[in-house]
């Protein structure tokens, strides 16, 4: 079951998809169960993403050289018209929310970022067949933002992560509740002698650590490796990354194919991640005064001697409660160190001083 944030403002959930044109055409190469098993992924992540009722829907994709390729190739643009037309098998008009695209413009205009807009971009499969894979109808408005992917000179993977950075604060700030499908990838080389052998090596080392919660991990591809590698459309995967930041999904699945690599991973709890504990713990403010008094030992001689003379007498001149000031007079490292969260290097540093 999906557990529906309170009303609360900014994205809700999130996912990577593929949208490769066969899934529409299904020529006699194509591993039809294969389709159906990434079809059912997407829908899956679909049923998730209404349960969480947001109000906008993203779509982060990229033109193939049938838009933006000469006359302007902006590094990102929003559309902002009212209705964009389809390619191929799903020709025809597409509802857009343009009026978000403008809001999140001029959010994104004040948060330093300027991306370009448009009013009457077309939209290839790249935009909408998640949203059809995704269970969403023909009518639903969403809102396309366009990454190039194709033409050189590309936006660098830091700026793609930083897009999406300013992108999710820009949703937050304009209080909008939002859900995003970053559509490409992985691996594949659409018009060149390389399109029947996708880098499955690479794909999977990527799948691993996106499975894994370690979307940072596609800031290590750079222009030269997303291109080596047939990874050009992983920028809308750098924009996402920027968006929810380190997380594990919940729902992942690897489909390698004879041309494309598929990919689907799915969040649909983007609630806070609950900070892993730590060897070397931040110092509690209610702790801050253990830990001066015992900083105070390891740094100056002459307190030093006086705790070793008379450890309840020492550990009354400091604001300390009565389990503090026993733990301390005790020497008791493993409550300073678990319960109190006292840094064990500084621990150390006493235990170097202070012998029990």
């Amino acid at each position: 079951m999906v557990k529906r944030p309170a009303n609360r403002p900014g994205l809700l959930g999130a996912a990577i998809v593929p949208h490769a044109p066969q899934f529409l055409t299904l020529p006699e190469t194509e591993d039809k169960a294969q389709v159906g098993r990434v079809n059912a992924a997407m829908q899956a992540i679909g049923d998730k993403f209404r349960a969480l009722e947001p109000d906008l829907m993203i779509v982060l994709s990229n033109a193939h050289c049938d838009d933006m390729v000469v006359h302007c190739v902006p590094p990102f643009a929003i559309h902002c018209g009212t209705r964009a037309e389809g390619a191929g098998g799903h020709a025809g008009a597409w509802p857009i929310d343009g009026a978000a695209g403008y809001a999140l413009l001029r959010q994104l205009l004040d948060l330093g970022f300027d991306p370009a807009f448009t009013l009457d971009a077309k939209l290839g499969t790249a935009f909408t067949i998640p949203l059809d894979f995704c269970g969403y109808p023909r009518g639903q408005p969403f809102l396309p933002i366009f990454v190039n992917a194709y033409v050189p000179p590309q936006p660098t993977p830091e700026r793609c992560f930083a897009f999406g950075q300013a992108l999710a604060h820009a949703i937050e700030r304009e209080g909008r509740r939002a859900v995003v499908l970053a559509s490409g990838g992985l691996s594949h080389y659409p018009g060149t002698p390389q399109y029947p052998h996708p880098d499955i090596d690479t794909d999977r080392v990527i799948f691993e650590r996106l499975a894994a919660g370690n979307l940072r991990y596609l800031l290590s591809l750079d222009s030269a490796a997303l291109d080596r590698t047939g990874n050009v459309e992983c920028r809308s995967l750098q924009i996402l990354a920027g968006m929810i930041g380190d997380r594990k999904p919940d729902s992942a699945l690897f489909e390698p194919s004879w041309h494309h690599i598929y990919a689907i991973l799915g969040w649909t709890d983007l609630s806070p991640v609950k900070a892993e504990n730590l060897h070397y713990p931040a110092t509690a403010p209610e702790r801050s005064e253990l830990a001066r008094a015992i900083f105070t030992i390891v740094d100056d001689a002459a307190s030093r001697a006086a705790f070793t003379q008379n450890r309840d007498g020492y550990a009354a001149r400091f604001e300390l409660d009565s389990e503090e000031r026993a733990a301390l007079v005790a020497l008791d490292r493993d409550t300073l160190r678990e319960r109190f969260q006292i840094n064990p290097m500084l621990l150390y540093q006493l235990e170097a001083r202070v012998k029990s």
